[in-house]
């Protein structure tokens, strides 16, 4: 989906126990049918999304990124499949700043917010972006003008997570529309300014008088 999380910016002090735990819950991710229960992970919509899936792939390792799970097209199974994929790579990265629109988690290290926060806004699309934190300098910092500069910007809850009365859209690459929430109607009018003056008299601008 759009809003499915691309980086995942993960402190220094504890990178390795999550990406062990993260690896882990990967392992448990059921790839076939999603209309069959207990199916988590379903096919790509398309022959030539298992191409750029793959092409992605390739891209990591040459672009000096180290594959942690998966990394690879499933042919055993009729349809468009792939492996769920964690990478582990440089926040810099050409691959990281592109949207392959399949399942790859590029996780980067970090030991700096500030750091992070700026790698969050360096890529070129602008959808959704969270901050998982228990300060709350740090979450409004986030939201504020110094922080993500995505249409949707979340605090403790997933990239994927919006709630249902906001409005819906994205910044930068992404697009500047919106959908839902109250000011969505205005997406699809065209607004205009009237002023009407009923004094009988012409206005002048500020300071001009004639006599």
């Amino acid at each position: 989906r759009c809003t499915t999380t691309r980086r995942l910016f993960l402190h220094e002090e504890i990178h390795d126990t999550f990406i062990d735990r993260l690896v882990k819950a990967y392992g448990q991710i059921k790839i076939g049918n999603p209309l069959e229960q207990g199916i988590l992970c379903g096919p790509l919509h398309t022959k030539a999304a298992v191409q750029a899936f793959e092409q992605g792939i390739e891209d990591v390792r040459a672009q000096g990124g180290t594959i942690l799970y998966g990394g690879n097209a499933l042919r055993n199974l009729p349809g468009n499949f792939v492996e769920p994929t964690i990478t582990s790579i440089a926040h810099d990265a050409p691959v990281v700043h592109r949207e392959i629109f399949a399942p790859i988690l590029h996780t980067i290290k970090f030991s700096n917010i500030n750091d992070a926060v700026e790698w969050n806004n360096e890529v070129g699309q602008g959808l959704s972006s969270s901050l998982f934190t228990t300060s709350p300098e740090r979450m409004f910092n986030w939201i504020g003008p110094s922080g993500s500069d995505c249409g949707i910007v979340n605090v403790n809850i997933p990239t994927n997570g919006a709630e249902i009365g906001g409005a819906f859209g994205g910044e930068k690459e992404t697009g500047g529309g919106r959908e839902s929430g109250s000011d969505a109607w205005q997406q699809y009018m065209r607004r205009q300014t009237c002023t009407i003056n009923y004094s009988g008299m012409l206005p002048l601008a500020q300071g001009i008088k004639f006599e």
